[in-house]
């Protein structure tokens, strides 16, 4: 079976293991999201890093929030550092893919032990709740 954006899905997911394998644990988020960019710059991916992306009720915006990295205009990165990933964490990312044309996202968690996410949400399923 094939997911969508699969390959690159999984060439992001060894840029995290070489990130993690690399640092180890203890470091701030923002010390492995910099690394993360140098990794995925270096498998040729175009990365948007802080990316903000306006939320919208209805027609009107009430916020705005910054992608950790987005990859090549169709995968959203989350980076956490935190012990372990919860579940408020895999909400977060679906709702940063519900408020963009992006139907993939990965949650990437530099914790004591590596652990990943990935999540979906079709574009489909995103004109059902507008």
């Amino acid at each position: 079976m094939q997911y969508l954006h699969q390959d690159k899905t999984e060439k992001i997911i060894q840029a995290y293991f070489k990130v993690y394998n690399t640092l180890g644990y203890g470091f701030l988020e923002k010390v492995y999201h910099n690394a993360m960019l140098i990794e995925l710059h270096r498998m040729g991916f175009e990365c948007m890093s802080q990316y903000p992306i306006r939320v919208f009720y209805e027609a009107y915006p009430v916020g705005d929030y910054f992608a950790d990295i987005i990859v090549d205009d169709c995968i959203i990165i989350e980076n956490k550092a935190a012990e372990a990933l919860v579940e408020d964490n895999e909400f977060q990312l679906i709702n940063y893919l519900k408020a963009t044309n992006i139907e993939v996202g990965l949650l990437l968690n530099f914790g004591k032990k590596p652990e990943f996410k990935r999540k979906i949400f079709t574009n489909d399923r995103k004109k059902e709740h507008q």
